[in-house]
């Protein structure tokens, strides 16, 4: 049984016990999260949603939050002397998918 679900405006394809990385969700560890947006669900039979599918939910709790790795910005211009490099690391939130509900 899977489901794809949409949150932080992204999609993710999930199953019951997966661990995945989602946007920050300013959530402490140990909480429960619910993700309403459903989009599909397949338990045994696809159910496709319009355009979510409806009474469906998939249930999480939170593992921890982060930051990914440095991502390097650099930016020049020829011939000028201009340089300039900035780092950025994104946060996310970490959760397990404990049940989805169809």
């Amino acid at each position: 049984m899977y489901a794809i679900i949409a949150t932080g405006g992204k999609q993710y394809k999930v199953a019951e016990g997966d661990i995945i990385r989602v946007e920050k969700l300013n959530l402490e560890a140990g909480a429960t999260v619910s993700f309403d947006q459903v989009l599909v669900v397949n338990n045994g039979e696809l159910v496709v949603g319009n355009p979510t599918v409806a009474n469906a939910s998939v249930s999480a709790s939170v593992v921890k939050e982060g930051k990914n790795k440095k991502v390097i910005v650099y930016r020049y211009k020829r011939k000028s002397g201009y340089h300039k490099k900035n780092g950025h690391r994104q946060p996310f939130t970490m959760v397990k998918i404990e049940k989805i509900n169809a």
